[in-house]
């Protein structure tokens, strides 16, 4: 799995967000975007998702060297973010429950198992709208971890965490990225430490 990006810019009325951006992505490989706050780091993970559109080059989703349709590539991506929402309505049950209907799970884990490894089960039965900020980002990114989706785009992913979620964060991208393609947005270092390749968004100004 390859992402390739060609000339790719992305511009917000008359203000260039990033421009003549050309990059490889590749499966089994951990990329990191940083710069600082509004440098676009964001922006470009959400183009990448395809959640937002882009003003100009191309992105190229490849498998075996061949182009993957938009529709197969929504199959393959997963990504967790603070601005993202969950269905606040739901308890954490149903939200792992509901988030498995698109996206099953590795290693045939259920949605009880699931929520165990969240190490969340006491509040299963609790609507994610009563969930502090960092129940809700550990929910975010369990999904994104234990998703059957070879891409993962997380973007500062310990926000909101304490010390034992950063904890627990670290162990499972250890355990759970190594034959994936993962790209984390960060201006923490203790977020992506293991990670050797890092982009400076604003080198595409």
């Amino acid at each position: 799995m390859t992402i390739q990006l060609e000339n790719l810019g992305k511009k917000f009325r008359k203000e260039w967000i990033f421009k003549n951006v050309n990059l490889s992505f590749e499966l089994g490989n951990s990329y990191t975007f940083v710069g600082p706050n509004g440098s676009g780091k964001s922006t470009l993970l959400q183009v990448l998702a395809g959640v937002m559109p882009y003003t100009e080059g191309n992105i190229n989703y490849l498998f075996d060297k061949q182009a993957i349709s938009i529709d197969d590539v929504f199959k393959k991506i997963v990504i967790a973010a603070p601005y993202l929402e969950l269905v606040e309505e739901f308890t954490l049950q149903e939200s792992v429950e509901f988030h498995q209907k698109f996206k099953p799970f590795k290693d045939g884990i259920s949605p009880t198992q699931l929520v165990d490894l969240l190490q969340l089960s006491p509040h299963k039965d609790k609507t994610v709208k009563n969930f502090s900020s960092g129940m809700k980002q550990r929910l975010k990114l369990g999904l994104a971890f234990y998703s059957e989706s070879p891409i993962i785009l997380l973007d500062e992913p310990t926000s909101n965490l304490d010390a034992e979620g950063i904890t627990w964060y670290l162990g499972q991208i250890e355990k759970h990225t190594a034959n994936r393609l993962l790209i984390i947005c960060s201006n923490q270092p203790n977020e992506y430490a293991f990670c050797r390749n890092i982009i400076d968004v604003r080198d595409f100004k």
